[in-house]
């Protein structure tokens, strides 16, 4: 007789086939989500990188079209400031002012262009007056890429580079 046969008992069998199926479901889990992140990031326009905050990509994706409305606070219609506050509700978990401009003033520290990462706000002054007047906000995302609500639109992903933000550039903001 060979010792080295092994007698599978039911425990050991048990076992084994729950090792598997764990094995193989986090496999799986690990690829749908790789997938679905990769879509995400074809519809904001972004290279994929597993690395990146996949719970803000995703929901960044989920206000895209949105209308924009002065004053409006819903997915019906929103402006930039409460893009801004629900997505970091939601994401982040943390409560916003209600306005761009307090935004910065409240709950940022200010950072330059260069400095900006993954979840930092944009700050604008698209109006006629002049300085550091603060009147639009969008989360800055990555290669160069920030969401935001614009009037003509909606909720969509726009280049800092673009002339119209490029003039309008006022700071970048690092949430407290």
């Amino acid at each position: 007789m060979n010792k080295c046969l092994t007698v599978l008992t039911p425990t050991r069998y048990i076992s084994i086939l729950i090792l598997t199926v764990l094995l193989f479901s986090c496999s799986t889990a690990r690829h749908i989500e790789n997938e679905q992140s990769r879509e995400v990031h074809k519809q904001l326009g972004l290279n994929y990188d597993r690395k990146d905050n996949f719970a803000l990509y995703k929901e960044a994706a989920s206000w895209l079209y949105v209308p924009h409305v002065d004053g409006g606070s819903s997915r019906n219609g929103t402006d930039c400031s409460f893009l801004v506050y629900s997505i970091y509700k939601t994401v982040y978990n943390k409560t916003l002012e209600r306005n761009s401009s307090a935004m910065l003033e409240k709950n940022c520290r200010r950072i330059g262009r260069h400095r900006l990462r993954e979840g930092d706000l944009v700050f604008f002054n698209t109006g006629s007056r002049f300085g550091s007047y603060i009147t639009h906000v969008g989360i800055y995302l990555k290669e160069n890429k920030f969401l935001h609500a614009s009037t003509l639109k909606g909720v969509h992903v726009s280049d800092l580079d673009e002339n119209y933000y490029r003039k309008a550039w006022v700071c970048g903001g690092r949430v407290k």
